[in-house]
């Protein structure tokens, strides 16, 4: 009775313990878990006790850790840490230390030399280590960003002012001599001109500003970011289609904000169809979204490009930086919206950015006050 008592107590120990408790024999056969190891590694012990749990641990050295006979080589014990991706993705720390022959445990298990193995679940820790680590990295760019913003943009100024003071000397020269020089004088000012883009949406990726909400006509928005963008859009041969439905509901939106992802959304479809192409784009209401859709016929994304598409720094433009499309789901999250892409390599693309209606806002908003 004394030994059920005792046998009992330590039971209820290794089930309330958060780390789990797993012994294998000499053949990876499983010996005993308890509720912990069951949770972490998604098994019931009673259908797998006498069975090999060694699928279960893929990454551990299984030959190697079963085979150690020599005490010194364990060198007080075995530690690693492991990923399993089932019952679901987590990170676990393990130390094995051997067990002596206690010559079997039950009928099912052959006596012999056998391993505890001690689990702990780090999924948490590693998490919280991966955040703090790329806030420490995103602060880093801040500083870095606002040393770029000083130290290049102002020679690029002094640059951009004075092409603008050899373009009105190049315009005095003979006609043959005015064209050349004056091609030359283009080539640097348009490169100055990509410089300092570039440094502006670095610094909007990396110091982002929050939005000022105002109730705002999207389709006047989208409109005036169309005549802005005329130009490069008749340059670049591309056919543009505007489809709003009989009456556009006003949204709140920041009106720089938005004007910039729709900016970025059509600078990205021109920029896909370098030899020409269409683009379509879509406006429709329901009770909940205000959508707009870019519809382009460029070229397309794979599988392994569209896992990466919002990253920074992940761009397959050759003079891209990357930054737009991350700055373009930035903004529409901070809108209370969200962004969706499909596409196909060779049969082009659709972005499809959905706002929050100005009347849904308020609602979610009221509800939030009334609860508080």
């Amino acid at each position: 009775m004394r030994l059920a008592n005792e046998r009992g107590f330590l039971e209820a120990i290794f089930q309330s313990i958060q780390e789990g408790v797993l012994a294998v024999d000499s053949q990876g056969r499983l010996l005993y878990a308890n509720r912990a190891t069951e949770q972490m590694l998604g098994f019931e012990y009673a259908k797998l006790r006498g069975r090999s749990v060694m699928r279960l641990l893929r990454d551990l050295d299984w030959d190697r850790l079963l085979r150690i006979t020599d005490a010194d080589e364990w060198s007080r014990m075995v530690t690693r840490e492991v990923e399993v991706a089932y019952p679901e993705h987590r990170h676990l720390s393990l130390y094995a230390v051997p067990l002596p022959d206690l010559g079997g445990v039950g009928d099912a298990v052959a006596a012999g030399p056998s391993v505890l193995i001690i689990l702990r679940d780090v999924t948490r820790d590693r998490a919280e280590e991966a955040t703090a680590l790329e806030s420490e990295r995103t602060n880093a760019v801040k500083l870095l960003a606002a040393g770029v913003a000083h130290e290049i943009g102002n020679p690029l100024n002094a640059l951009n002012i004075h092409l603008q003071l050899l373009s009105r000397a190049v315009a005095a020269l003979p006609e043959q001599s005015r064209d050349e020089f004056g091609d030359l004088v283009d080539v640097a000012r348009n490169e100055v001109g990509r410089l300092d883009t570039i440094i502006t949406q670095f610094l909007r990726a990396v110091r982002p500003q929050k939005p000022v909400f105002a109730a705002g006509d999207v389709a006047d928005l989208l409109q005036e970011t169309l005549r802005l963008m005329k130009t490069e859009i008749e340059n670049r041969r591309i056919d543009v289609a505007v489809e709003f439905p009989g009456e556009v509901p006003k949204v709140q939106i920041d009106r720089h904000q938005i004007k910039q992802v729709f900016f970025n959304l059509i600078k990205n479809a021109l920029e896909a169809m370098p030899d020409g192409g269409s683009l379509k784009i879509a406006m429709q209401a329901s009770d909940v979204w205000l959508e707009v859709a870019f519809l382009d016929t460029g070229v397309g994304f794979g599988p392994e490009q569209m896992g990466r598409l919002f990253q920074p720094y992940q761009t397959t433009k050759a003079n891209g930086n990357g930054l737009g499309l991350m700055i373009v789901q930035r903004i529409v999250q901070e809108h209370g919206g969200q962004i969706e892409v499909a596409s196909r390599p060779g049969e082009g693309s659709c972005f499809r950015i959905m706002l929050p209606r100005a009347s849904r806002r308020i609602r979610m908003l009221s509800t939030t006050a009334e609860k508080g």
